[in-house]
């Protein structure tokens, strides 16, 4: 709950109203700013795209871009076999293209974890998995567990998870922090595990950063913006707000958290901006493909032709 109002009665008649801190995450959530403005937060946003993303434009940047990929297929109609093909693409990539880096990520459902695991033959390459009823996390988090558990045990690597928007919003911000610690708990320290904040739904930058704080403190190795399944998916706003808690976190605790925006990366120069923004707000330390990753499907054919300097469809 949001807050504990203590109603006291004293001699004089009066009610007093004291307000404190109940839960270890709103002691957590009151260490930093929440109180920000999406008007500031779209003014700043406009500033770095139109002073810092041209410079970004470059051949080096593209080719740094393409390597941070988690390459995705999370369709109705996924198959063992076109899954099977969507690996052999990675694997082939190398010899194809033995300049360029590979993707750092194959991102699919739990039940396609086998197939990933068993064929994928190149170094370096993470088997990410959605987990706990992707995308709308309405499920009982015993369900939760046991999908993730079982992705683990069938060889994923990285695990996203999606943050419980609905008890989110109704300001049950304990229930979401130990949903989270307890699925962090499943994977074990091994497997890093991204927690999807959906920040379509999430509306404002007030809670786009309390979400990432959350998070954060609960045990999340990376947040990540959306799910990619819901109207509004990742924009330049949601990851500049993220960013910066990243960095608030970062000089608190001194634990380095990763960044991934998903969802409506569309173009080359959507990737550039994501880039820029994490590059000024958070500096060069995140810039490697540990602590940065994109996730689409879309963009890889579209970076790759763009560095090639001809239209390509390789994935």
């Amino acid at each position: 709950m949001a807050e504990k109002h203590e109603h006291e009665h004293c001699g004089c008649g009066h009610e007093h109203h004291h307000t404190t801190p109940t839960s270890k995450v709103e002691q957590a959530l009151s260490k930093y700013n929440c109180n920000i403005s999406d008007e500031e937060v779209a003014a700043a946003v406009k500033k770095i795209i139109t002073e810092k993303v041209p410079e970004n434009d470059t051949l080096d940047v593209k080719k740094f871009l393409f390597g941070s990929i988690e390459l995705t297929t999370l369709k109705t109609t996924d198959s063992d076999e076109s899954v099977l093909a969507f690996t052999e693409r990675v694997n082939q990539f190398e010899s194809v293209y033995p300049d360029l880096p590979h993707v750092a990520t194959i991102c699919v459902y739990p039940c396609f974890a086998k197939v990933v695991s068993e064929t994928l033959e190149i170094e370096g390459v993470e088997v990410a998995c959605v987990s706990g009823s992707f995308p709308s996390s309405q499920a009982l988090i015993e369900v939760k567990v046991a999908e993730t558990a079982l992705a683990v045990k069938d060889g994923a690597t990285e695990i996203d998870i999606v943050l419980s928007v609905g008890k989110f919003l109704s300001g049950d911000y304990e229930t979401v922090a130990d949903e989270i610690g307890e699925l962090k708990q499943t994977c074990g320290n091994d497997v890093a595990m991204k927690v999807i904040l959906e920040t379509g739904d999430l509306v404002t930058a007030s809670n786009i950063k309390k979400a990432s704080l959350i998070s954060m403190y609960a045990g999340a190795d990376y947040i990540k913006t959306s799910t990619g399944k819901e109207k509004v998916a990742a924009t330049p706003e949601a990851a500049y707000v993220m960013c910066q808690a990243i960095k608030e976190y970062y000089d608190e605790t001194g634990i380095q958290i990763g960044f991934k925006p998903a969802g409506g990366i569309n173009t080359p120069m959507d990737a550039v901006v994501y880039y820029t923004i994490v590059k000024e707000v958070l500096g060069e330390k995140w810039l490697t493909n540990k602590w940065f990753r994109m996730g689409t499907s879309r963009l890889a054919n579209l970076l790759l032709s763009e560095i090639e300097g001809k239209e390509t469809k390789f994935f």
